[in-house]
């Protein structure tokens, strides 16, 4: 009779083969306070080291007796030397000594120093050898001490390269019929007909299949593992078993496949093996490790359209939004909260979310809660909010003030998802009238500040609905003493999505007059010009449109010339992007106002690109080309006037 492995939750995470590994805490030494159980260990000790098989046997079984979940004792194994004679013991021909010594390891190596020190005696490599044998009890603590070893890195990698996770999955050609998975699933209709009866086989079997599945979850977090897990075949074989009744199985299936969604090729398979109807299913499990670990593996694989479109398909949604209710269970509540946000990427999700009252209950989720929690709430927000009836339920539920209340935070990720809602709710001119009276305009002029390029970048594109639905908006953008000179030296940066964010945010600023000439005086036109040779369309797109307004001012349309910006500009006009023609035709129809710039043109062969675009169905670029054409002939006509009179 086995006792289930417990893998803790704090050691459920992804991780991978590049992360920072677990360090063992070293305990003080020459501690006097040891307990009895301490000293009964001691003198058990000396037997199983010295004895005879027999004696060294009913030492094991005594030693069994004493609670081995206590440190004290674990620590007394590991002290007195008995570790290394465990480890001994399991290569041995003794398979009732092995028996004996693997419950005990199982049990003890609960202990990261024990974990850390069964990896340095060599016992991983052992016990990958023992799941070889045809005892499957034998096999079964094997791969259930395996679970527990292998929660670093460098123990994770030993059971790899000794061929652990081939036996663990895969056929093993020359002993048993074959291993672990593959064993019970060659079996499984035998097993299935015996679930009715109650079948010790099918007992055994389930057995079997779960101690595999939590070595194999240890094992998959790290990455060249869930590589190893793949070649050796065993997405079908977790596709199958997901298909199980039993929670004891199915926790560390769930739990296998969400560590190795993290990788495109699983997310592939597990659409196209039809895994998430099963995830989706056991959503409504009693079990709550269970459906969290299926949140967490949709979390993980909505990244994708199709894994979304295939959730709502199967009506999980509903059992999503249900879930938010179990609020008491933190990690659950990540699970679920980030599986809603992914989700709500497709718009067809959101308009369920809406049915379900999904969105109110959010809102109730935006405080006093874990910032892994409130990463996923505020960025599933930011996505709901994009839909114009999911803004007002946002201000009916209160949400507002907690959003810009989360301005202040510090978590980079956080203040990215959370610059993105306030962002999406300022597009209510009754929300931004809220978000100015709470502050939060300045807050998010601030953030311009922070050291991280996606935190400026989300904050400038949050300022644009803000700047443009803000009553007085050029006033208010003039009292924040400095932040015009910080938005234009942002054009300074190296990253690119700082960059588009930012002539996103000075196309809507320059609409104000008085904001353009104190830009223009901070040296808005020349930094604006630097950017034109660039071939991102996105950056094209905005830089176009922060030109146009900034022609606007001045002697600004003579500098845009001067700083070498309209022969770029011009090469816009082939690109494939429609928004980027518009920008551009836009830019140019302003730049036409200077001759020297309609000669640049002229040169470039703008003409004939806008000519194709006056018949364009887009009204405002239709009548940019039309007017920068025109511009064009009007120098024509009076240059030929001017030189034959």
């Amino acid at each position: 009779i086995f006792s289930k492995a417990s893998i803790s939750l704090e050691d459920s995470g992804s991780s991978s083969e590049t992360d920072e590994d677990e360090q063992p805490v070293r305990r003080q030494e020459g501690s006097t306070d040891l307990s009895a159980e301490y000293w009964g260990i001691q003198k058990l000790a000396k037997y199983v080291k010295g004895g005879d098989p027999t004696a060294t046997l009913i030492a094991l079984c005594s030693m069994r007796d004493f609670n081995l979940s206590e440190e004290t004792c674990q620590l007394a194994i590991k002290d007195t030397g008995c570790l290394e004679v465990l480890i001994n013991l399991l290569d041995t021909e003794e398979i009732k000594c092995q028996t004996g010594s693997l419950k005990i390891l199982k049990e003890i190596s609960q202990n990261i120093l024990i974990r850390h020190a069964i990896a340095d005696l060599g016992g991983l490599e052992i016990m990958v050898k023992i799941l070889d044998s045809p005892d499957t009890d034998l096999k079964c603590l094997a791969a259930e001490t395996i679970a527990n070893v292998a929660r670093f890195k460098r123990a994770r990698k030993t059971v790899r390269k000794h061929g652990g996770i081939k036996k663990l999955v895969s056929r093993h050609e020359n002993l048993y019929p074959c291993h672990m998975l593959i064993f019970v699933e060659k079996n499984r209709s035998c097993l299935l007909e015996s679930i009715s009866v109650g079948s010790s086989y099918q007992a055994k079997d389930t057995e079997t299949v779960r101690c595999a599945a939590l070595a194999l979850w240890s094992c998959s977090k790290s990455t060249k593992n869930k590589k190893a897990i793949r070649k050796a075949g065993g997405i079908p074989l977790l596709a199958r078993w997901l298909k199980c009744s039993h929670a004891n199985i199915l926790i560390p299936i769930v739990g296998t496949l969400q560590e190795c969604a993290s990788e495109p090729s699983y997310r592939l398979a597990i659409r196209t093996e039809g895994m998430i109807e099963n995830l989706v299913k056991n959503l409504s499990s009693e079990h709550e490790e269970l459906q969290m670990h299926c949140a967490s593996a949709i979390f993980k694989c909505a990244e994708d359209e199709e894994i979304r479109d295939l959730v709502r398909k199967h009506e999980g949604l509903q059992p999503l939004s249900a879930l938010l209710d179990k609020s008491e269970n933190k990690q659950l509540l990540a699970a679920v909260t980030g599986a809603i946000w992914k989700c709500a990427i497709s718009r067809e999700n959101v308009l369920k979310f809406q049915e379900y009252k999904t969105v109110e209950t959010l809102v109730t989720l935006l405080t006093d809660q874990p910032e892994e929690v409130l990463i996923n709430v505020i960025g599933a927000l930011g996505e709901c909010c994009q839909e114009e009836e999911n803004r007002g339920a946002i201000r009916r539920a209160g949400g507002i003030a907690p959003m810009v209340d989360l301005l202040t935070t510090t978590n980079p990720a956080l203040l990215v998802n959370v610059n993105k809602a306030v962002g999406g709710c300022a597009m209510e001119p009754e929300n931004m009238a809220i978000i100015d009276s709470l502050d939060g305009v300045r807050l998010l002029w601030s953030l311009l500040k922070n050291p991280n390029p996606d935190v400026q970048s989300s904050a400038a594109w949050a300022l644009c609905p803000c700047v443009e639905n803000a009553k007085n908006s050029g006033e208010m953008v003039r009292s924040f003493v400095g932040g015009l000179e910080l938005i234009v030296n942002l054009l300074k940066s190296k990253d690119k999505e700082v960059l588009t964010s930012v002539c996103a945010a000075i196309a809507n600023i320059a609409k104000d007059q008085e904001n353009l000439a104190v830009m223009t005086d901070h040296g808005v036109v020349p930094l604006l010009s630097k950017l034109a040779n660039t071939n991102n369309n996105k950056l094209r797109r905005h830089l176009a449109e922060a030109i146009a307004h900034c022609c606007m001012w001045g002697s600004n349309r003579v500098a845009f010339g001067e700083t070498k910006a309209v022969a770029p500009l011009a090469r816009y006009l082939k690109s494939k992007d429609p928004l980027v023609h518009r920008a551009t035709a836009l830019a140019l129809y302003q730049l036409s106002e200077d001759p020297n710039n309609c000669v640049t043109m002229h040169e470039n062969g703008v003409v004939k690109l806008l000519l194709a675009m006056v018949g364009s169905t887009d009204d405002t670029l239709q009548e940019a080309a039309a007017g920068c054409i025109a511009n064009i002939r009007r120098l024509a006509l009076a240059t030929e006037k001017a030189k034959y009179g």
